[in-house]
């Protein structure tokens, strides 16, 4: 059974990975690369999240987030491999786009990152509402 509050705190953080994919889409258009890459990455983040809070667990690193996703969710088959993939290239992007000296991100991994990400948060919402509708029937 779901808790409340954690079917709250699960839309709560699916909102916040929408507007991280609407900054996303603002910085790419302004070619602003390197910060369109990291709020790609932080929609899919906050996606991960949305699922996290449902499940009740929490993650101090990101690393964790990444790891428990693939373990609970990817292994499993409930969602395609192709979602780990995303999500697993664009920790790598962030990772490097913070963290290494020199590296540049290019306008095509951008614009395949946002796409990639859309897609991602979409199918993670579809998930978490037919979760909250089963548990509600």
């Amino acid at each position: 059974m779901l808790k409340e509050e954690n079917i709250a705190l699960a839309n709560y953080r699916i909102e916040k990975a929408k507007a991280c994919l609407k900054a996303s889409k603002i910085l790419l258009d302004d070619e602003c690369y390197s910060d369109s890459a990291n709020r790609s990455y932080y929609a899919i983040f906050h996606a991960i999240n949305a699922l996290n809070a449902l499940d009740d667990v929490g993650f101090k690193k990101h690393s964790g987030v990444m790891s428990n996703f693939n373990q609970k969710y990817i292994k499993t088959d409930i969602f395609e491999k192709e979602y780990g993939k995303i999500a697993n290239s664009a920790f790598e992007i962030r990772k490097d786009n913070d963290y290494a000296d020199f590296y540049v991100v290019s306008k095509n991994e951008v614009i395949e990152q946002h796409e990639s990400a859309v897609k991602f948060v979409d199918r993670i919402n579809k998930h978490i509402n037919n979760e909250i509708k089963k548990a509600s029937e």
